[in-house]
């Protein structure tokens, strides 16, 4: 990934230390070729270690900056890892550098490396060496005008290695499998929320904007601006109607980026929802949000860029007014932000979710559209509009109390991939009672926040909100202990599951998880094993640990009566998690090939899974089971998320009735092909 970073840019980054940080998040991609084309190669040692030799050869009018140097945030060219495993030392030059001044970095005197260069750099690993690893070159170019932080992945071959790429490569395949074949029970797409529940969902977040102190003031000043602008009562409908047509088109093209990367690679979104990295970027912004939110700042987009869409708002052509709504669409950013972030995060870990992120934009551009195009058709529905006041400051600092519940998630989310034991599911709940209990106190007067006027009321409706809040804390505290009233059914996916306790095992979990315990975990060959020593089918769980709707499959339908027996009598379940972070052991990591040519690294055990799920099933979202016979024959079709308790149910007993046929059959062919006498008659 290459990051440009123009001339006049380079002096702000290089005051603030920012160029290495920079070069590590690589916001921005160009579509230019690397500067530099590599080579690198690998001679083993008498220690076993490994003395890898990394040649670059350089493009004219480009060089390499061949040292560190703090200050600036700079980094010579070097081999670098993550990997626990391997150990990379300071790399040596072969070719001295050459010194020159710099005018990117005010004529400064640095070393750089020009046309070639040759570094060794000595590698030691842990445990079996594999045939082949991948290792990221870092470092900085530059040529006239232009800074390039580089970052490419190299895979280098070891000599000695054990060969294992091509086998572990074709293991993902399950060359018995036949989609085709299997009964006809069951569905091949997983389903989480339909598009028209997250329009819905949308819909509705759009009208709570609508009551943020952003948007509601806006609402009459628009329509006031429309109706006295305007030639007569049909030219200010058909303005207020262009103007909500307008709010929608722009909402709707904000979803478009993601149908794109969605189309590039399919299984992105729902890789970038289980990923720690962002879900603790995701954290960070809704704190920020309820930051904001409370008043300790003010969320704006940068002055520019509203000020250039407000230039552009004449009501002269259908372009006006298109800017127009552009403006009120950025100078409401710092209520809707919020909202259009849960909507976000809520879709990428969805199926389809580019699709459910487009319906969800849709509603909620609907519903902010609908008041300017009500209200222009309707222009006395002005007069009863409620008046703006201390009600809109009291929504805005709810609305900061379930920020932080909902960043409290993303945390949680980025906890459970990465298995740090942080939020418990006590902790989460304690957390969450407590924001509850401050809402409920805050609502009924109790507890002021700084900055609110002293001396208001306490309005009815607000009262009547305040006590909401205190029921739902009463409702969460007895999570909070090892009792059967603490399952919080309706909470179910959104909580860490039940196995994420600070309890041990014992007690009420012990006794709801004994009925759905798990036999095994990420290990599909033991689980195989398993079965065919006891003769029961394979019930594959494609799950993840920040799947929501997984845990729901798990702690409401799992646990119903028939399901339970079911998985506990009848099958053999092993869970196979898609975005598990563990590294895999070195020789077990190889570059997978796809029918299309593309290659993936599969590094880490989620990777394995996802892929094994994605090239067998044609799926890439979570919950998804299969049942497979012991001979890996496929029984009926794999089935996603499915809340009927009795439709899961049946789906599992049409599985286990194709697994009776089959074996019938099998003894009926084994029967004709071997009559003997001593068979047929003991």
């Amino acid at each position: 990934m290459l990051t440009w970073i123009s001339k006049p840019m380079l002096p702000l980054f290089r005051k603030k230390g920012l160029l290495l940080l920079l070069f590590s998040l690589s916001l921005v991609t160009a579509s230019a070729q690397s500067p530099v084309q590599w080579q690198v190669s690998a001679a083993k040692q008498p220690d076993n270690s490994y003395l890898l030799t990394l040649r670059g050869t350089i493009q004219p009018g480009w060089h390499l900056y061949a040292e560190r140097d703090a200050a600036l945030g700079l980094e010579g060219p070097r081999l670098t890892t993550e990997d626990p495993l391997l150990t990379l030392e300071t790399p040596i030059s072969l070719v001295p550098p050459v010194r020159l001044q710099d005018p990117l970095l005010e004529n400064k005197w640095v070393k750089v490396y020009r046309d070639t260069l040759a570094l060794e750099q000595r590698l030691c690993i842990q445990g079996p060496v594999p045939t082949s690893l991948s290792l990221t070159l870092i470092g900085f170019a530059a040529t006239k005008g232009s800074f390039l932080p580089l970052r490419e992945e190299l895979r280098v071959t070891l000599p000695d290695g054990q060969e294992h790429s091509a086998v572990l490569s074709g293991s993902l395949q399950l060359a018995s499998l036949d989609l085709s074949r299997a009964s006809a029970c069951g569905e091949t797409a997983s389903s989480d929320g339909s598009v028209p529940t997250v329009f819905l969902l949308g819909f509705l977040g759009g009208l709570l904007a609508l009551l943020t102190p952003c948007v509601f003031p806006m609402v009459p000043l628009t329509v006031t601006f429309f109706t006295s602008r305007s030639e007569g009562s049909r030219q200010a409908l058909r303005h207020g109607m262009l103007f909500g047509l307008c709010i929608l088109v722009i909402y709707l093209a904000c979803s478009l980026p993601f149908h794109v990367l969605n189309s590039v690679e399919p299984g992105i979104l729902n890789s970038l929802s289980t990923n720690v990295w962002v879900n603790l970027l995701f954290f960070a912004v809704f704190v920020g949000f309820a930051l904001s939110f409370f008043g300790a700042f003010e969320l704006t987009l940068p002055g520019r860029l509203t000020n250039r869409a407000d230039a552009q708002a004449g009501l002269g052509s259908l372009g006006g007014i298109f800017f127009l709504a552009l403006t009120l669409v950025m100078v409401s950013f710092s209520c809707t932000g919020p909202i259009l972030g849960t909507l976000l995060v809520g879709s990428l870990s969805s199926d389809s979710g580019a699709w459910q992120l487009t319906a969800g934009m849709a509603g909620f551009g609907l519903a902010l559209a609908l008041p300017f195009a009500l209200l222009a058709l309707f222009p006395g529905w002005l007069q009863r509009l409620p008046r703006s006041g201390g009600w809109l400051s009291t929504m805005k600092k709810s609305l900061a109390f379930v920020e932080l519940a909902l960043a409290l998630k993303f945390l949680s989310n980025a906890d459970l991939v990465a298995q740090w034991g942080l939020l418990k599911r006590e902790v989460f709940l304690g957390l969450w009672l407590l924001l509850a209990v401050g809402l409920g106190l805050y609502l009924l007067g109790i507890l002021r926040i700084p900055g609110e006027p002293r001396g208001q009321g306490i309005e009815r409706m607000r009262r009547f909100v305040g006590v909401l809040a205190l029921l739902f804390a009463l409702y969460l505290a007895p999570g909070l202990g090892n009792i059967p009233q603490g399952s919080l059914h309706l909470l179910s996916g959104f909580l860490p599951p039940w196995s994420y306790s600070l309890y041990s095992r014992g007690g009420f979990q012990a006794n709801m998880h004994g009925t759905v315990q798990t036999q095994v975990v990420n290990d599909l060959y033991g689980a195989l094993q398993l079965a065919r020593e006891q003769h029961k089918p394979l019930l594959l769980d494609f799950t993840g640990y920040a799947c929501v709707n997984c845990r729901k499959m798990e702690e409401q339908v799992w646990t119903a009566p028939a399901v339970a027996r079911l998985l506990r009598e009848e099958v053999i379940l092993v869970s196979l998690y898609v975005d598990d972070r563990q590294s895999l052991p070195l020789t077990e990591r190889f570059p997978y090939t796809g029918p299309d040519g593309s290659t993936k690294e599969i590094r880490t055990v989620g990777d394995k899974w996802a892929t094994f799920q994605a090239i067998n099933f044609g799926q890439v979202t979570q919950p998804l089971y299969v049942l497979l016979s012991p001979d890996m024959q496929l029984l009926n079709q794999p089935i996603g998320y499915t809340p009927e308790e009795d439709a899961y149910a049946d789906w599992l007993r049409c599985g286990l009735s194709a697994l009776d046929r089959q074996a019938a059959e099998t003894s009926l062919q084994q029967h004709d092909e071997e009559p003997a006498p001593a068979a047929l008659f003991p």
